[in-house]
C-alpha cells in the first residue's frame, strides 16, 4: 500500500466509499482523507447497499465527505478549491456506458473523463504529490492512452503498479452506473499509474 495517514489524501469517484473506508481502517483515522463521488448522498444510499453504513464509519473516523464532486472541475469546487493533497486517487474511471467499451465514441468519452480528471488533479497536487490512476491493462482499455494524456498535461509516470484488491480488505469495486451500479465488475489485470510533476 502506498498511502500512509502522513498524507493529505483525495478520494474522487468513489461509489459506495468502501476503497476510502479501507484506507480509513487500516490508519485508524480518516482526519487525513477527502472522499468524494458524483451523487449526492441521498442518490448513494438509494444505489449503493452499504453506502450509508460505510459514509457513517467514515465520518467517525474523522473524513471529511465532499459530495456531489465532478471530477473534470473539482479544481473550482468551493469546499476543495485552493486545497493542495498529498495523494489524489481515482480507481477505475468510467464515463458511463454509451456503447460497447471498444467503440471509438465510447472511447473518446473515457477519454475526455480522464483528461478533464488530471487538469483539475495537477491544479490540487502538493509540491511532492502524485495523482493514482487504477486502472484495466488490457483491450479496449489500453486504448484511452492514460499514460498520453497524462504526459499532455505535463505530468510523468513516476511508477506502475500492479493493483492487488487483496491490499484493500473490504474494498469493493462497483460498476457505477446502470441498473447493476451496486455489482462488482471482473478486474483481471489492472494497474496504479502514478503521476507527479
Amino acid at each position: 500500500m502506498d498511502y500512509g495517514s502522513y498524507q493529505d489524501i483525495l478520494l474522487v469517484g468513489e461509489g459506495d466509499f468502501s476503497f476510502s473506508l479501507s484506507l480509513a481502517r487500516t490508519f485508524g483515522t480518516a482526519k487525513n482523507m477527502v472522499a468524494s463521488t458524483l451523487g449526492f448522498n441521498v442518490f448513494l444510499m438509494a444505489l449503493y447497499a452499504k453506502a450509508s453504513q460505510n459514509l457513517k464509519e467514515l465520518e467517525d473516523l474523522g473524513c471529511t465527505i465532499v459530495n456531489p464532486v465532478d471530477v473534470m472541475t473539482m479544481a473550482e469546487h468551493r469546499l476543495l478549491q485552493g486545497r493542495k493533497f498529498d495523494r489524489i486517487i481515482y480507481n477505475f474511471p468510467h464515463a458511463g456506458f454509451g456503447g460497447r467499451e471498444s467503440d471509438f465514441s465510447q472511447i473518446q468519452r473515457h477519454r475526455d473523463l480522464v483528461r478533464g480528471f488530471l487538469q483539475n488533479a495537477k491544479l490540487m497536487l502538493s509540491s511532492f504529490g502524485e495523482i493514482h490512476i487504477t486502472h484495466k491493462t488490457t483491450y479496449p482499455f489500453t486504448m484511452w492512452y492514460i499514460e498520453y494524456l497524462a504526459s499532455c498535461e505535463g505530468l510523468r509516470l513516476v511508477g506502475e503498479v500492479e493493483f492487488d484488491k487483496a491490499l484493500y480488505p473490504g474494498y469493493e469495486n462497483k460498476r457505477g452506473s446502470g441498473l447493476c451500479c451496486d455489482q462488482s465488475f471482473f478486474i483481471g489485470k489492472c494497474s496504479t499509474f502514478k503521476f507527479s510533476f
